[in-house]
């Protein structure tokens, strides 16, 4: 909780909130978090490096505000990554499964959704929301460190959102995606835009689009093509570099 708390309670900050409930719970967070903060920076070195990397599962309700598919807008998402029925999908840093569960919709019956985590914790509440839905297309799969674990030459989109700038080496998982895709897969990285503003982690733990850029090319990746119509995030989409797409020049 103390993790969760921290780190979120700057930008809610940035955030104008009209709604008098919102602003009370808003401001319950943000009084907690003061109040809690020396508890935090006395912990351990260790402790206080996985409360900044990763988001505590336990705190995943604050994440799942109900406006979040009005500036999330993942229709938008998976059709830029051309995600249609009977896709096969792969959902990096899962989380709670709100992006996983809308996949699995989207690819159908015939599809498949590998909702990849780090955490044990975070699995299990994809687990269980997954059961709530009734989805049968879902496989929950745990990575370890910065290897999601995913198989090889599988899937037609990989979707890492919300959870790049938490990845402890990033070229490490980007070469392990790229082997995951298909020669014509694709690859979305969604991540909060550095100048602040709205939703997210504060702007100095934040990743720029540049240094994603500059990880794929690394990992054998390259950028196909940035989207803008994302309100508070980047949106870049990365494929092998042996991929051609029907409208680039050969």
């Amino acid at each position: 909780m103390l993790g969760a708390l921290t780190r979120y309670s700057v930008d809610l900050g940035h955030r104008t909130v009209t709604n008098p409930r919102h602003r009370l719970v808003f401001g319950a967070i943000l009084c907690a978090s003061v109040l809690l903060g020396a508890s935090v920076r006395d912990a351990p070195p260790q402790r206080r490096e996985q409360h900044n990397r990763l988001f505590p599962p336990e705190d995943f309700g604050l994440l799942e505000t109900p406006d979040r598919d009005q500036w999330q807008r993942p229709d938008q998402i998976m059709d830029a990554l051309g995600i249609a029925e009977a896709s096969v999908v792969a959902d990096v840093g899962a989380g709670s499964g709100w992006f996983t569960i809308r996949l699995a919709r989207r690819v159908g019956p015939n599809g498949r959704v590998y909702a990849q985590d780090v955490q044990v914790d975070a699995l299990s509440s994809t687990r269980r929301r997954i059961r709530r839905e009734g989805l049968t297309n879902v496989r929950a799969q745990l990575g370890l460190g910065s290897d999601p674990r995913l198989p090889a030459d599988m899937f037609d989109a990989v979707l890492i959102v919300d959870a790049y700038h938490e990845i402890e080496d990033r070229v490490t998982l980007l070469s392990h995606v790229a082997q995951a895709v298909k020669r014509h897969g694709r690859i979305g990285v969604v991540d909060f835009k550095v100048g602040g503003g709205g939703p997210g982690p504060p702007v100095n733990e934040r990743v720029s689009p540049e240094v994603v850029q500059q990880d794929a090319a690394r990992a054998g990746l390259r950028v196909l093509k940035e989207e803008t119509f994302l309100p508070f995030q980047y949106f870049l989409i990365l494929v092998r570099n042996d991929y051609q797409a029907p409208d680039e020049p050969r």
